[in-house]
């Protein structure tokens, strides 16, 4: 199970978007896969939003910014 702040994303795809994720420990994963996975609960601290009926893997708010998915 991926902690808060140890997914990345790697900004493949259209216009900067996330079509895969580095998982730490593990490696690229594709964005349907990880959202599969978040949506199972198997990554503590991350949700999924639907944009345009696609799914992308989000870390759940909180004050920091050093675990967010993209750190820009």
């Amino acid at each position: 199970m991926a902690k808060k702040g140890s997914i990345s994303g790697n900004g493949d795809g259209k216009d900067g978007g996330n079509d895969s994720y580095t998982v730490k420990g593990r490696g690229v994963v594709d964005r349907k896969t990880l959202a599969k996975e978040v949506d199972q609960g198997k990554h503590e601290g991350f949700h999924t939003v639907e944009v345009d009926g696609e799914k992308w893997v989000r870390s759940n708010p909180d004050k920091s910014t050093s675990d967010n998915i993209n750190k820009d």
